[in-house]
């Protein structure tokens, strides 16, 4: 259900009374977990988020979110954990067993199979048809797949353990699990692991050959450290095939090599692994951060977007064959790290200038920490140095904007058979959805016309104007839905590329451009609210003075706090909207002021 990308439709906070619902529901569902383990599922006071998707054949599914891993997905009133919820209680279903290698074709979207499943010595999970069911690899019974059963565990032994076993829903490794923070499962052996040890190659020889390696692979993979992040089937492949490569050229050509040579590998292999990977990262994370402060960022410059800042400074400090990712470290974002940095360091000061966006806007120089620093010799922009950052060359990434709508006191009443109370944030397809659905279930479809709807006392209050009250009795659906939207107070979602999602009162602000004169006639170009869009008005600013060879400075904006407008000598109307169109790809629709552009001179 989730091998392929699936779309965002909504993301709200979970109210209360949904809350404690929810936490029924799992109860009802699950009635192993204990109440204690319920609450630390669905925790009173911890961010509990409710998105709902569509999966990529149009499947509509609502998953719960605790802070920023996904714990369950409803399909058709269907409660299912996900793997994030099983690596807490790893006995909450019964489980299949498999090989590792039989993991690659369920991410990829296949069943579990019954000639794959490893019978323990204690036989089958006992299960009946459609029962919750989860799957785990050999020497590991942390499951890494949820499914339901496709036969009763009877019935599987009956056929000869042929055909399909688990129809898989989720794994490990696919886009849900990739929705979440990416980590890895822990390893926890099985009981009667020592026993399929032994007994595993005293079988068959017929069951050996690709078999038999991928167990060896498979147990190779889990006896390592499990912090490593497998994204993609085709690492695991990759990671197969150079572990196969390297005990091949092994033997005679590792004893022709110098012992000089191997001493030094084998120092480095120390000192890398002597640190956890995440520690590695934050250690990276923060020599890239002392060395951009140090070398890069000056006074002018603040204040910084905290994005440019990354892009545009620390990546370009990253160590040279090394990779700076902000979420292979303990802090998972660049806002946390900051935090850290301003609270625990005192090296800066962020503030969110405007809403969702933050900025650097002091940096305390004379920090002992920052001025005992030493520029590294090997640090400069490397061609793969940043994963999911980008680096200086990345292009610029628009936000997504989505037009929504909030529900009024006006019409409260008329949502209220939705549940949906005054300020709840809605989509313009959805609130089609509800009305439509709330004239079908009062029948309130005109009987001569199925173009008009007739006015009930409910619609005449939340949609008509006094003066209409005795002359309306029906409106036609386009009319219905367009009164309802008017009456809604309208708000919009900004969705920058990495980041949650900010939802804001009113309709977007565009990017205005305008032309004014100042002393002797001279024309500038002004341009306001940048920031709306995620852009710096200072690196936007640099661009258009080296495109249009002509002086930019910055002022505050008048009016607006804390943002800053660009001013360009002369009607350069042309060249910002080129830039703003091509180089940022922001829609026209929210550009404002491209018609002002100079008019060229007539031929002669």
């Amino acid at each position: 259900m989730f091998a392929k990308a699936f779309r965002v439709k909504s993301n709200t906070v979970i109210k209360g009374s949904d809350r404690r619902k929810l936490k029924a529901d799992i109860s009802a569902a699950f009635p192993c977990l204990s109440p204690e383990e319920l609450s630390e599922l669905v925790p009173n006071k911890e961010d509990l988020n409710v998105v709902k998707i569509y999966a990529h054949k149009g499947d509509a599914v609502t998953l719960y979110v605790l802070n920023k891993n996904p714990m369950f997905f409803q399909v058709e009133k269907q409660l299912y954990p996900t793997v994030y919820t099983l690596w807490r209680y790893p006995d909450m279903l019964p489980a299949f067993t498999t090989w590792p290698p039989v993991l690659q074709k369920l991410v990829g979207g296949a069943d579990l199979m019954l000639p794959g499943v490893v019978v323990s010595p204690g036989g089958l999970a006992d299960v009946k048809q459609g029962d919750f069911c989860a799957v785990n690899v050999v020497n590991n019974r942390v499951p890494v797949a949820v499914g339901t059963a496709a036969m009763s565990s009877t019935e599987m032994q009956n056929c000869g353990m042929k055909g399909k076993g688990v129809n898989v829903l989720h794994t490990y490794m696919d886009q849900l699990w990739a929705f979440g923070d990416k980590s890895s499962p822990p390893v926890i052996p099985p009981a009667d692991c020592q026993g399929q040890t032994e007994k595993e190659p005293e079988g068959e020889e017929g069951s050996g050959g690709e078999e038999d390696e991928g167990m060896q692979e498979g147990r190779e993979e889990s006896e390592g450290e499990h912090d490593s992040v497998v994204v993609e089937p085709s690492d695991l492949n990759m990671q197969q095939l150079s572990l196969s490569e390297q005990e091949k050229d092994g033997g005679e050509e590792e004893e022709e090599q110098g012992n000089g040579e191997k001493e030094e590998e084998e120092k480095e292999e120390e000192e890398e692994d002597s640190r956890s990977p995440k520690e590695q990262m934050d250690a990276l994370l923060l020599q890239c951060f002392l060395h951009a402060l140090k070398t890069k960022v000056k006074k002018s410059e603040l204040p910084l977007l905290t994005s440019t800042f990354l892009r545009n400074h620390m990546v370009s400090c990253c160590p040279r064959g090394k990779q700076l990712d902000i979420k292979k470290s303990s802090y998972k974002k660049l806002s946390k790290f900051l935090q850290v940095m301003q609270k625990e360091h005192s090296l800066v000061q962020v503030k969110e200038l405007s809403k969702g966006v933050e900025s650097i806007v002091e940096v305390d120089w004379k920090n002992p920490e920052l001025r005992s620093f030493s520029t590294p010799e090997d640090c400069g922009p490397a061609e793969d140095s940043v994963e999911g950052t980008g680096a200086s060359e990345v292009p610029y990434h628009p936000p997504e904007i989505t037009p929504l709508y909030s529900v009024t006191a006006r019409l409260e009443t008329l949502f209220q058979d939705a549940q949906k109370r005054k300020g709840a944030v809605l989509q313009a397809s959805d609130i089609r959805a509800i009305i439509t659905d709330y004239v079908k279930k009062n029948e309130l479809v005109d009987d001569t016309n199925k173009n008009y709807v007739n006015i009930n006392p409910t619609l005449c209050d939340c949609l008509l104007e006094k003066s209409e009250y005795q002359e309306v009795e029906k409106l036609k659906w386009d009319d219905l839905f367009s009164r309802t939207l008017s009456r809604m107070q309208a708000c919009h979602q900004l969705l920058f590329p990495g980041q949650a999602p900010v939802i804001r009162k009113g309709t977007v602000e565009p990017i205005d451009i305008t032309v004014a004169s100042r002393g002797s006639n001279k024309k500038v170009t002004i341009i306001k609210n940048l920031e709306v869009f995620g852009l710096d008005p200072a690196v936007v600013a640099t661009t258009l003075q080296q495109r249009v060879q002509a002086s930019c400075v910055l002022h505050a904006a008048p009016g607006a706090k804390d943002r800053l407008l660009v001013q360009v000598q002369g009607n350069q109307v042309q060249q910002v909207g080129k830039l703003l169109l091509d180089q940022y790809q922001i829609p026209r629709k929210y550009i404002q002021g491209l018609e002002k552009a100079a008019k060229p001179g007539k031929k002669k």
